[in-house]
């Protein structure tokens, strides 16, 4: 893969790889119906910390965020990707590399999980091969993780896989109720973390 170039559309990407219990790859056509039942599985959990699971998606609703997820991936703007455990095919969650700056080679990790399998560390199994992607595939100089600060579940898989916090947005955003929030900054860097 030639990486010097800043074009992503030159950039050969991997649609997928591996983590001991997990297959992480790209959005396929048709994965909406596997999103679409580990969202509704997963609402309660997931709305106060994602905008877009403020309302229960249609199966439609899920393809459609699929194959546009599908298409950022081919235009290398945003790298979603879905968790699936190995052994059964089913959708775990969701992860990806986001806000992208090619030139600078700087991603931000963000994740959910599926509430059945929270507390079993597929979220740090999932982070820490995007990680390896990131850095082996991609060249990353930066790696990013943020979040709400009161998602405690969030901030403890970045702090858990070393991820050094380097500050606090103070009321960066609004969450899905319209409150400003305060936005945890977690980073890794190249030379210094890997």
């Amino acid at each position: 893969m030639n990486l010097s170039t800043t074009q992503p559309l030159l950039l050969s990407v991997p649609e997928q790889f591996e983590t001991a219990r997990l297959l992480i790859r790209a959005p396929q056509w048709e994965d909406g119906k596997l999103v679409n039942e580990a969202v509704l599985e997963s609402l309660d959990e997931l709305r106060p910390w994602l905008p877009w699971a403020k309302q229960a998606p249609t199966i439609e609703d899920s393809e459609v965020s699929v194959r546009k997820a599908r298409i950022q991936y081919l235009e290398r703007s945003d790298l979603r990707l879905h968790l699936i455990q190995k052994e059964t095919g089913r959708l775990v969650g969701g992860s990806g590399l986001h806000r992208i700056d090619w030139a600078a080679r700087r991603f931000e990790i963000g994740y959910w999980l599926r509430t059945s399998c929270t507390g079993q560390g597929y979220m740090a199994e999932a982070v820490e091969g995007i990680e390896r992607f990131a850095i082996h595939d991609l060249q990353a100089n930066r790696i990013e993780i943020r979040c709400d600060s009161r998602n405690t579940r969030s901030a403890r898989v970045a702090e858990r896989l070393g991820y050094l916090k380097e500050g606090v947005l103070r009321r960066e955003r609004l969450d899905a109720n319209g409150e400003l929030f305060d936005m945890f900054v977690f980073a890794k860097v190249r030379g210094e973390d890997f």
